[in-house]
């Protein structure tokens, strides 16, 4: 007998994602570090980015989610309480510690890759550094790059002109037998992995077919649901043939299959992997509430361009990599999100030094009025935003709602 796939409408998509991703809290209920820790659990990582035109992504990120969040709480539970690490999802991401022993697994199945790809982007001078590097850590402790540079490499100007010891550094970390154990203005401080984080995330020995059942598990809990290249894409741990063999090895019994709904006629309908109680967990969901968000480029409800137009009819890139006479808005500009729709974006920058949050413009998705109401809400949240980046005030430039 062969099963009917289970009926998802893009409402309901929408809903299930921001129940998944966090978004349909209350925004300004106060929680601690083990509530902080939940909420990135939850979501499974937090992408990390050194741009800060308001405040860097992590922190924006989880300050869309609670607006109690500061950004000490991220470094305590990071730095002290080492209940989470920084290593890399399809980006450098902040992770729980509890997950460690999947990342292990990951360093040593990926080893040989990432030194053939560390020798034909910086070539082999790295290598004659291992050795001396971690004996040098190993006897005076943690070191940045810079400490390993020459006064005459202090002109880098990009991750291709890496010196030798900045490229060991990185190798090292990226094969796990570096941790980062804090970071000084934003620069990476390494040390042994067990210098830094806790032994028993050291312990557990995962076999392969373990790994990819996590990898994929894991990433369809927290999608809902998936095509195999997003499930292997969520953690960026398995290839896309990986995840397809997984899900389809499961399918009808940890696995199920959807057809899940386009947000318009011209988003068609897609059949597609997703999790076994897709439907209870559907029926659970809470409505969002018509709060106004202000995301950050690298949300994960963005991240995956896609699948935000099929759900949302939301089309978004960053442009921090398209050259200025090319771009459609600005170098980096947000998102906005009102209950479960996507309805604009808006271009600020918060001049410390000034202490003011400059808001240049302010674009709405069709459809979407700038009435008073709006206008009061924005100008609210703008003000707690500002707040929350250490500016006093916030000033809008003369023809900044001109396209809303």
């Amino acid at each position: 007998m062969v099963s009917v796939p289970l009926s998802i409408s893009a409402e309901q998509s929408r809903r299930l994602i921001l129940n998944l991703q966090g978004l349909t809290d209350p925004h300004d209920r106060r929680f601690d570090t083990s509530g902080l820790l939940e909420a990135i659990t939850r979501m499974g990582f937090v992408q990390v980015d050194s741009i800060q035109t308001v405040h860097r992504a992590h922190h924006m990120i989880l300050y869309s989610r609670n607006r109690t969040y500061r950004p000490k709480m991220l470094n305590r539970l990071l730095e002290k309480d080492r209940a989470l690490f920084e290593h890399w999802t399809h980006d450098a991401s902040v992770i729980p510690t509890a997950f460690y022993p999947v990342w292990r697994h990951k360093f040593r199945r990926t080893a040989r890759s990432v030194r053939t790809k560390y020798r034909k982007w910086h070539g082999l001078d790295f290598e004659q550094e291992i050795g001396p590097l971690l004996e040098l850590i190993a006897e005076k402790g943690p070191v940045r790059a810079r400490d390993l540079e020459s006064p005459a490499k202090r002109t880098s100007h990009g991750w291709w002109d890496w010196h030798a010891g900045k490229t060991a550094l990185e190798f090292l970390w990226h094969i796990g037998e570096l941790a980062i154990t804090r970071r000084e203005a934003f620069q990476k401080v390494y040390d042994l992995s067990r210098n830094v984080l806790p032994a028993e995330a050291f312990e557990a020995e995962i076999p392969e077919e373990a790994f990819i059942d996590w990898a994929c598990r894991t990433a369809l809990e927290r999608l809902g649901f998936g095509t195999a290249g997003e499930i292997a894409g969520y953690w960026n741990l398995v290839s896309t043939r990986e995840a397809d063999a997984w899900a389809k090895a499961r399918l009808g019994v940890d696995v199920l299959e959807a057809c899940v709904e386009g947000v318009d006629s011209i988003s068609r309908a897609r059949i597609i992997y997703a999790r076994p109680d897709l439907e209870s967990v559907i029926a659970q969901c809470t409505k969002p509430p018509p709060t106004l968000r202000v995301l950050s480029p690298f949300d994960p409800l963005i991240r995956d361009r896609k699948r935000l137009s099929h759900l949302f009819g939301f089309d978004y890139r960053i442009e921090v990599f398209v050259p200025k006479a090319k771009r459609q808005y600005g170098y980096y500009v947000f998102p906005l999100l009102e209950g479960d729709r996507m309805i604009g974006r808006i271009d600020m920058t918060a001049d410390r030094k000034a202490e003011r949050l400059d808001v240049r413009k302010l674009w709405l998705e069709s459809k979407v009025r700038f009435g008073t109401g709006r206008r009061q809400t924005l100008d609210s949240l703008l003000h707690r935003i500002a707040r929350f980046a250490d500016c006093r005030k916030v000033a809008y430039a003369p023809d900044w709602a001109d396209a809303a």
